[in-house]
């Protein structure tokens, strides 16, 4: 064989195997790399940019008269309601009551944000007196059970919750069955909705976070199971809605239509989008604390129903 030939052989193998990289790059590495900052990465939102009391802060900004003191509630809670709660510290707490290190709340703060997780089990364990989030799972309602925690659940806003695929995906509605049968196994490529010839990769979220146990209610019994060829092809994910337009928007994805009404205010607020519940003000029924109560009536007042609005959910009234 000639020089000539194995020089030809040598270089169509190495472009076979950096096609091969680019291509599992492309197809698998690509699509579950987080982009976004370390911030972003470690806590799913930038926490830095919704405190309360600093000038640029991008949270409803309101300094309330009905102010609170003496033993102040500690607070916590999901991420998508964090810039919610850290509006209600804002307007009705001392300043000198948050503390943040530059990187996370101290443990003098009454303002702490550990996700929905984190949450649910600060308040059974009594690290926290009031959490936002939306209803527990099972494991978690079972925790408060074990540790005889008895939780309330006051509703204070409405949210929905929604599908998202890539914005260049041309599917734009889907049915609430069909979104249940791609979940569940029935339906396993997007050209069944009238898309394209791809696999359709349903994915699902940590265990305990607020978005994967609203997806085990919606799926109302039916198993979820893995595409095993999924990756292959393009995903489908869930989340809330506010936390998808408010606080992650980057353009590159899109909210799914369901039964022919979109996720906006709008059709939470009318009942027409079919997956619209509440979210909840959470505490031990057996806190003695005072205040507590006298917050979430503040939150449910004119006040703080206000901020919920202003901060992007709809409030109760509506």
């Amino acid at each position: 064989m000639s020089l000539k030939k194995q020089i030809l052989i040598l270089v169509s193998i190495v472009l076979a195997f950096a096609l091969l990289d680019v291509g599992i790059y492309e197809g698998l590495t690509k699509r579950y790399f987080n982009s976004t900052n370390k911030e972003m990465q470690a806590k799913s939102i930038e926490v830095s940019k919704y405190l309360p009391f600093e000038n640029d802060s991008e949270i409803v900004k309101f300094d309330s008269k009905n102010k609170l003191t003496g033993d102040l509630p500690t607070v916590d809670g999901a991420a998508a309601l964090y810039l919610v709660f850290s509006a209600f510290v804002n307007a009705v707490y001392p300043k000198e009551s948050v503390e943040f290190d530059g990187e996370n709340f101290t443990d003098k703060s009454k303002l702490h944000y550990t996700n929905t997780r984190g949450a649910y089990k600060a308040v059974v364990d009594g690290e926290a007196d009031i959490i936002f989030c939306a209803k527990p799972s099972e494991e978690q309602k079972q925790y408060a059970k074990d540790k005889n925690v008895e939780l309330e659940y006051v509703p204070i806003g409405r949210e929905a919750f929604v599908f998202i695929v890539n914005a260049n995906n041309p599917v734009d509605n889907l049915t609430v069955e069909q979104v249940r049968g791609i979940y569940s196994g029935k339906y396993k490529k997007w050209s069944e909705f009238g898309g394209e010839d791809y696999y359709i990769e349903p994915i699902q979220r940590n265990a305990g976070s607020g978005s994967q146990t609203s997806m085990i209610a919606f799926m109302n019994g039916e198993e979820m199971k893995y595409s095993v060829l999924g990756f292959m092809g393009k995903p489908i994910g869930f989340s809330f809605r506010y936390y998808v337009e408010g606080l992650v928007a980057n353009g590159k994805i899109k909210m799914l239509s369901l039964n022919g009404v979109y996720p906006d205010k709008e059709n939470i607020a009318n009942g027409k989008y079919p997956v619209a519940s509440n979210f909840f003000a959470v505490y031990d029924k057996n806190n003695e604390n005072l205040n507590v109560k006298k917050f979430i009536e503040w939150i449910l007042s004119d006040e703080g129903q206000d901020i919920i609005e202003k901060s992007g959910y709809v409030p109760l009234e509506n």
